[in-house]
């Protein structure tokens, strides 16, 4: 899930914790209408929609840390997909006053919660862009996608 050096970039401050964004990508961006202009015709029924969200952390030299947020949505009815759209999304972070317990869930929850909306975003307007409605993501609970892994990870550590 991660690969993490706690104490690289994190020094604890009498300030208290800091997250910093000092920079943010597209590091890879894909969107497919494999049956358009067919499919963008008004009508028929409502598409099934199929989400994936993966969260990726590590540290740098510079004692930054860059988290990636991988976001896909596949929309499909009966006769096929309609389109599929995946985003990694990137961000470099200065983290702050934060302990090396506590590091992780900052990087892969609060990190992610920086970076959602500029992602929510584009692929809004990739979808608007390939002759769709625009694809709005509902929020996402990055805590519970975080804790969700973690016991996912301990399963499989305890098989």
């Amino acid at each position: 899930m991660t690969d993490i050096d706690a104490g690289a970039g994190a020094p604890d401050t009498a300030e208290g914790p800091g997250i910093r964004v000092l920079a943010q990508f597209v590091r890879d961006l894909s969107f497919e209408n494999p049956r358009a202009p067919e499919t963008l015709r008004a009508g028929g029924p409502q598409p099934q929609i199929d989400l994936g969200v993966e969260m990726n952390a590590r540290g740098r030299e510079d004692g930054f840390f860059e988290v990636d947020l991988k976001l896909s949505a596949r929309a499909s009815r009966e006769d096929g997909p309609l389109f599929v759209v995946e985003l990694l999304y990137g961000g470099v972070f200065q983290i702050t006053g934060v302990s090396a317990e506590e590091l992780e869930p900052v990087l892969l929850i609060e990190c992610p919660r920086f970076l959602f909306p500029f992602a929510r975003r584009i692929i809004a307007d990739i979808s608007a862009d390939g002759g769709f409605p625009p694809f709005m993501l509902d929020p996402i609970d990055f805590a519970g996608v975080y804790a969700a892994r973690k016991a996912e990870a301990g399963q499989i550590g305890h098989a």
